[in-house]
C-alpha cells in the first residue's frame, strides 16, 4: 500500500451536501489517516454533530471532531444555520462540542508533527485564516494545504467559500505555505450526479447518513455537484486534474466584486490551480473507494 497522508479536515457540513459526500470518501480512502476534523461557520457545533454523525456510522468514532468559528471576519454570515442539521435526532452523534476550538486544536496538531500534514478546506476559510494570523509559522509547517475554492477561469465569478470570508481567504492565499493547490468552481462544476443517481449508489455505513441528509439538500437542488470530494479525491490522485502555476490574489476593494479571486499565470508562482478535470475518472475513483462500505452492508 502507498504511504497514508496524515489530513486535516476543515469543512461547512451541512450546507451543501457534498461536504459529507467528501467526508464519506475520506473515511473510506485506506491511504488517508485522518487526524481531525473542524468545523466552521454558522452553527459550527450542529455542524461538528453531524461530523460525528457521519464518522460513527462510519465505525469511526476515533476521529477528533472539533467546533470552530461561527461568524467570519469582518463581513456578513452569509451561511447562519446549517439545514442537514434536522436528521441529527434519526443518528447517533457526540453533543459535548466546545466552541472555538477548532484554530487551537489545528496549531497543536500542525506543530506536533511539522512537515507532515495536509489541510484540506473545504468551507468559508475562517478557521484557516484565523490559525494564520495568530501563528504565522504554523503556515510552513504543513506539507500542503488543500483547498476547494475560488474561480479561476470565468472571469468575475465569486466562489462560496472563498467569497463566504474573502479576509481570512486573503490570509491563506497570503501565508508561506509550502505548497497550496486549489479546485475552484469553473472545475468542479464539471463533477455532478443527479439525485436518482446518488440514492442508487450512496448505500452502506456513512452513506446512510448522507442520503438523509441529501434530502435536505435535494429540496434546493436536483442534483449534487462534487465540488468538494473532488478536491478529496486529487490528494491522492492528482492525476484527475490538470493544473496551471501562478498566483492567487482576493478582491477587497471592489463592493461589487468584493472575495472575488484572481489568477495569474507565472510558473514562480506559489499556488497550483486546478485547469480541468477527467470528471469520469473521478467518479470511478469515487466509487471505487467508497465501495467498502455497499460492500460491508452486503456480506
Amino acid at each position: 500500500m502507498a504511504e497514508r497522508v496524515p489530513l486535516l479536515l476543515d469543512t461547512d457540513i451541512g450546507s451543501d451536501i457534498d461536504d459529507a459526500v467528501c467526508l464519506t470518501y475520506l473515511l473510506a480512502e485506506p491511504r488517508c489517516e485522518l487526524l481531525g476534523v473542524t468545523t466552521v461557520t454558522g452553527q459550527p457545533r450542529e455542524r461538528a454533530m453531524l461530523a460525528d454523525a457521519v464518522c460513527r456510522a462510519a465505525g469511526r468514532e476515533d476521529v477528533p471532531i472539533r467546533s470552530g468559528c461561527d461568524v467570519p471576519l469582518l463581513c456578513e454570515q452569509k451561511q447562519p444555520e446549517a439545514p442537514q442539521a434536522e436528521v441529527l435526532p434519526d443518528w447517533p452523534h457526540a453533543e459535548a462540542f466546545e466552541p472555538y476550538e477548532a484554530v487551537d486544536f489545528l496549531r497543536r496538531t500542525i506543530r506536533g508533527r511539522p512537515g507532515e500534514i495536509t489541510l484540506l478546506t473545504i468551507g468559508p476559510l475562517t478557521n484557516a485564516g484565523l490559525l494564520f494570523a495568530v501563528d504565522p509559522e504554523v503556515a510552513g509547517m504543513l506539507k500542503r494545504l488543500v483547498m476547494m475554492g475560488g474561480c479561476y477561469f470565468a472571469g468575475g465569478r465569486t466562489e462560496w467559500n472563498t467569497s463566504g470570508d474573502p479576509i481570512a481567504s486573503a490570509l491563506v492565499f497570503g501565508a508561506e505555505v509550502p505548497e497550496l493547490v486549489a479546485y475552484g468552481l469553473d472545475v468542479t462544476l464539471k463533477c455532478r450526479l443527479p439525485a436518482d443517481e446518488c440514492r442508487r449508489r450512496f448505500r452502506g455505513g456513512p452513506f446512510e447518513v448522507v442520503r438523509g441528509m441529501a434530502e435536505v439538500w435535494f429540496r434546493r437542488a436536483p442534483h449534487i455537484t462534487f465540488h468538494d470530494p473532488l478536491a478529496g479525491a486529487c490528494i491522492f490522485e492528482p492525476e484527475i486534474c490538470t493544473y496551471r502555476t501562478g498566483r492567487v490574489t482576493v478582491e477587497l476593494e471592489a463592493e461589487d466584486t468584493y472575495g472575488v479571486t484572481h489568477f495569474e499565470q507565472d510558473e514562480g508562482g506559489a499556488h497550483r490551480v486546478a485547469a480541468d478535470v477527467n470528471a469520469d475518472r473521478f467518479f470511478q475513483r469515487y466509487f471505487e473507494v467508497t465501495g467498502v462500505f455497499a460492500a460491508i452492508m452486503n456480506s
